[in-house]
């Protein structure tokens, strides 16, 4: 790929890139990323798999403004017509456009070809550990969405039972189970490297969160009670 091709993909995508959580940095991220991975795997097409970083949230706009849409189909389509306007071969705009189709979490529509399989693991490499906690909390912080829910005792919910949205909800239904779900041996190998930061963070937060509600509220009614 020549540098005058990344500046021509990458001024598309930064043009694109609105969400503090999905900013141009999360792409640099992930596209740095997919380079260390690609390089323990064999047959990697690489300008395929440069592009398709680059371009693999430009439809986040589109899913923010109408959260019924999916973000991963929206940007397949839309990266498949930029590059088609701009002279890129059919074939390879068909494969860039299915390894954005397929790199996010879906059972329905897992990625087939080792491009995309890359480009999956890097993109979930940065859901993970203490980078995929500080950008689920600026999301979580974009949509209004609380920190946590509580009971209806009044206790604070750990989010495992809880199917209202919260940075903890999202925790146990989602950060906590991509560690088994990487396609390659490297984005394997380092998503594990940085499990214990997430792990503890959750922990440590719940703890925090979870002792004022307890003794702290049982202080302040023993008080009320008292000077009744």
């Amino acid at each position: 790929m020549t540098e005058q091709t990344f500046q021509l993909l990458e001024n598309y995508m930064l043009s694109q890139m609105t969400d503090s959580a999905h900013d141009k940095d999360h792409i640099y991220r992930v596209l740095y990323n997919a380079m260390l991975i690609a390089q323990n795997e064999a047959d990697v097409a690489s300008d395929v798999l440069i592009t398709a970083c680059l371009l693999h949230d430009v439809g986040r706009q589109e899913q923010f403004a109408d959260p019924s849409l999916c973000h991963a189909v929206v940007g397949a389509q839309k990266a498949y017509d930029f590059l088609t306007s701009n002279g890129f071969d059919e074939g390879f705009s068909c494969h860039v456009r299915d390894c954005i189709r397929t790199h996010r979490f879906r059972k329905s529509s897992p990625p087939q070809t080792i491009e995309a399989k890359i480009l999956f693991d890097a993109d979930k490499l940065d859901v993970v550990g203490a980078m995929g906690i500080a950008r689920t909390l600026l999301y979580k912080g974009n949509v209004t969405e609380p920190l946590y829910n509580l009971n209806p005792d009044g206790t604070v919910s750990n989010g495992e039972n809880d199917d209202r949205p919260s940075f903890f909800h999202e925790y146990k239904f989602k950060l906590e189970k991509l560690y088994s779900n990487f396609y390659t041996q490297t984005g394997k190998a380092l998503a594990a490297e940085r499990q214990s930061a997430a792990v503890n963070y959750y922990n440590d937060l719940l703890r925090e969160v979870t002792l004022p509600y307890t003794l702290g509220k049982d202080i302040l009614e023993s008080i009320l009670l008292h000077e009744q």
